[in-house]
């Protein structure tokens, strides 16, 4: 796991983070840095959404690969 990836699902672990928050933070487009882009294609985070919002959480992938590094 890079270690953009690692800093990505720890600070989605550290506390409830809301997608439009999420996405302000790690999406971009250029495609050598889509760390976020990577984590979802991966599985290692995923979207739950409540109502009309929409939670990022890291899914049991993602802690496992945390728990790894």
């Amino acid at each position: 796991m890079t270690a953009e990836t690692r800093a990505l699902l720890s600070w989605i672990a550290d506390e409830p983070r809301m997608y439009p928050e999420a996405i302000d933070v790690w999406r971009t487009t250029c495609p050598q840095h889509s760390v976020w882009e990577n984590a979802l294609a991966e599985r290692l985070v995923g979207l739950v959404r409540n109502g009309s919002e929409t939670q990022v959480v890291v899914t049991s992938r993602g802690r496992a690969a945390l728990a790894d590094s």
